[in-house]
């Protein structure tokens, strides 16, 4: 097997976005790149601030999952199965996207790019004991309709036709929940 050395480092740059603009903190989330029937996934436990691209965990869609894969692996190859043109999934912890849907109801931008974007986002409550074994059906399923769920108290999932459109969908999520917390927080007009 090759490592794709120039994807893997686009990977890495992706991940490491996610903790730099404060979607993740060091240790959290996770990121996967589909090339044909392999994907490349973080490591479990990664640390977005000295991962190096050759310490991506190889899987493929198959089920085959290499020892010290995220934990979230399983989903990810799921993301996989169920949407075909899933290349990317990122998987962030967006502070406000997170904080705005603690209630569980789905989240509905108000403003103008959200509503374009995704005029409503998924919300999902696993349990935490349960959540290795079921996220991957739950998530999975909603992702192959949506571009981007949130599992309620815990992050953002967003899949791409590549790394850059679900970087797109993430980041864009996450500005519109900071509006409407902005927007909540000015009251009304």
């Amino acid at each position: 097997m090759t490592r794709p050395s120039r994807e893997l480092g686009e990977l890495l740059q992706y991940y490491r976005w996610l903790r730099i603009y404060g979607y993740n903190d060091a240790h959290s989330g996770n990121a996967s790149i589909r090339i044909g029937p392999e994907v490349w996934i973080t490591p479990t436990g990664a640390c977005a601030d000295t991962l190096a691209s050759s310490e991506f965990i190889h899987c493929d869609t198959g089920g085959g999952i290499d020892p010290g894969a995220s934990l979230d692996a399983p989903l990810h190859l799921e993301i996989y199965r169920q949407n075909p043109d899933a290349v990317a999934v990122l998987h962030s912890h967006c502070p406000h996207a997170v904080a705005m849907t603690m209630g569980g109801d789905d989240f509905v931008p108000a403003d103008f790019e959200g509503r374009r974007y995704f005029p409503k986002v998924p919300v999902f409550d696993i349990r935490y004991e349960e959540y290795v074994e079921t996220s991957p059906r739950i998530i999975g399923a909603a992702l192959a309709m949506h571009r981007v769920v949130i599992s309620r108290g815990h992050g953002v999932y967003a899949w791409g036709e590549n790394l850059n459109q679900a970087y797109k969908w993430t980041c864009s999520l996450e500005m519109s929940a900071m509006t409407a917390w902005l927007a909540g927080q000015i009251g009304p007009r």
